[in-house]
């Protein structure tokens, strides 16, 4: 595993194309791509090459493209996620983008699992947000009997206070911990792939690239619903961004998270610099092609990379976390429920529905905010 330093980045790959590198000598039609994406065909690789490598001009023509796809399987509706950070840290796992890993030296807030009075406090939160899922998250290659009891009893008791669905994520799990799982009311379990298979030993050597498919499929295997995506902006190449929606698609992965590295001071990527707005719009365009009625989810990294175009992403993804993240800090949340307002758009139930009511009634003009830093690059 190449593991970049300050002196000696991640270098950007050649097979990265940008605008300024790459101009297409013909004009992509961007709608006719939406079309075969509608009907259900897959966009060679050299069509999606061409969607990451089309010039600015092109790409709010690119936008209105992926929103038709966009719409024909969600209209307007936004689908919340709460996500809670219920282990922190302690990690042995060595994935070089991660502040929670055996080798990070970042400064954050390390804990075990935390009491089931802790967790509910969180549920309270996410309903009082208007979320229609608990994400539960822990650190560490996969759960040992003890913390996943904790987890089993955690959901048992969230269920029975919220109608929220709740998605795990705890690493790597077999045939049986998954089956648990379902049992005790998880609807939705998260596994991200995180890279291509050929990215991914450039960024963790403790694990491979088939260990997390594994866990994935055991899933599917049991009927409960798929969570995996990937992080972007970590060094990877145009076909790595392209494989990794690939490898979601085949494997029918039905909720697909789309981080955006944030580069946390004392990680190993903390100083790669590949993304901007504009780059982090093409990718989320591409995976609305690509992956037509998957629910997309712009998640880590959204303030700090989208920026002010933040409602743009929208446009091509259906759902967005509100709330902080595992280890850096988002927008507040009266901050996203406006912009899911002034987008037109609206707050989708758990039951899939759109929501009718206020979605400011409950939700207070301050809270504490978390003790999380609020990066920017």
């Amino acid at each position: 595993m190449h593991r970049p330093t300050r002196d000696h980045p991640l270098p950007t790959p050649p097979l990265l194309l940008t605008p300024e590198t790459m101009t297409p000598t013909t004009s992509t039609d961007w709608n006719a791509l939406a079309d075969r994406a509608l009907a259900g065909d897959v966009l060679t690789r050299e069509e999606a090459r061409a969607v990451l490598a089309a010039p600015d001009e092109q790409l709010l023509d690119q936008l209105a493209a992926a929103y038709r796809v966009r719409r024909a399987a969600w209209g307007n509706r936004v689908r919340l996620h709460f996500l809670l950070n219920a282990q922190s840290g302690l990690c042995p796992e060595d994935c070089g983008y991660c502040s929670q890993s055996a080798i990070s030296a970042a400064e954050i807030e390390k804990y075990p699992m935390l009491a089931q009075e802790k967790i509910l406090e969180a549920a309270d939160r996410a309903a009082q947000l208007k979320a229609g899922t608990l994400c539960m998250v822990i650190s560490g290659r996969a759960p040992g009997e003890r913390v996943f009891g904790k987890v089993l009893d955690a959901v048992r008791a969230v269920r029975e206070k919220h109608d929220l669905k709740i998605c795990a994520c705890l690493g790597l799990l077999n045939d049986e911990q998954v089956a648990r799982l379902k049992d005790a009311g998880v609807e939705t379990i998260n596994h991200n792939l995180n890279a291509s298979q050929r990215f991914t030993e450039e960024i963790v050597s403790t694990h491979t690239f088939d260990d997390r498919v594994a866990t994935v499929e055991a899933v599917k295997k049991a009927g409960v619903k798929t969570c995996s995506g990937g992080i972007l902006g970590m060094g990877e190449s145009d076909d790595d961004v392209i494989d990794l929606a690939l490898s979601l698609r085949e494997m029918e992965v039905q909720s697909v998270p789309v981080n955006f590295l944030i580069p946390v001071e004392g990680t190993p990527l903390a100083e790669v610099r590949q993304l901007d707005p504009r780059r982090c719009l093409r990718i989320l365009v591409l995976y609305r092609l690509l992956l037509p009625t998957q629910e997309i989810r712009i998640s880590g990294g959204r303030e700090v990379h989208l920026r002010s175009l933040q409602p743009l992403g929208l446009y091509a993804a259906n759902s967005i976390f509100i709330g902080d993240y595992l280890t850096t800090q988002g927008q507040t949340a009266r901050d996203d429920l406006r912009m899911i307002e002034d987008l037109g758009f609206v707050l989708e139930t758990p039951e899939g529905e759109p929501f009718t009511g206020d979605p400011f009634a409950g939700v207070p003009e301050e809270y504490p905010r978390a003790k999380l830093p609020l990066v920017e690059v």
